[in-house]
């Protein structure tokens, strides 16, 4: 069985407090889900890296199960595909990258570098990202799904 699944992601990062929030939605077999988190002390590629990993959690795995769309407005993931490929080695996050290669190994990738628009999920997902990383500043490291209610807001989703 093969399909095409559908990943949003976006991180926020204040380099100044160094604290980061990032947000994720997720569109498979019709299923809708999402979930944000942040940290304290953290970089913008982390951040970036702890959406992807976190999305692709859950996902169902076997052998070529179809495509996978990421768009993201991170351009901290833009080595993503050299990596998968073995055409560049990651430096930083080690733990994040091999969560995000084992989650993706059943998947064709296509990832897409996309602007904040109003709409589409994109501009969900940085709002998200956005009230994570002020969430993460101020009570420290969290992760926390986001809410059905609030999944049905997202434009461009068709949430049932």
């Amino acid at each position: 069985m093969t399909t095409t699944a559908q990943v949003w992601v976006c991180a926020a990062h204040h380099p100044a407090f160094r604290c980061g929030g990032w947000a994720w939605l997720r569109r498979n077999q019709g299923e809708v889900a999402g979930a944000a988190g942040g940290e304290r002390n953290t970089t913008a590629g982390r951040m970036a890296l702890s959406a992807l990993a976190s999305a692709l959690r859950g996902l169902p795995q076997g052998h070529d199960l179809g495509s996978l769309r990421i768009q993201t407005t991170s351009a901290e993931l833009a080595i993503l595909p050299g990596i998968l490929a073995g055409r560049a080695q990651p430096e930083e996050d080690l733990d994040l990258w091999a969560q995000i290669a084992i989650a993706a190994k059943s998947y064709r990738l296509d990832l897409v570098r996309v602007p904040v628009d109003p709409a589409t999920p994109t501009a969900f997902v940085a709002a998200w990202a956005n009230l994570a990383m002020d969430k993460a500043k101020a009570a420290g490291p969290f992760t926390a799904a986001i809410p059905k209610t609030n999944l049905a807001k997202a434009p461009g989703l068709a949430v049932g």
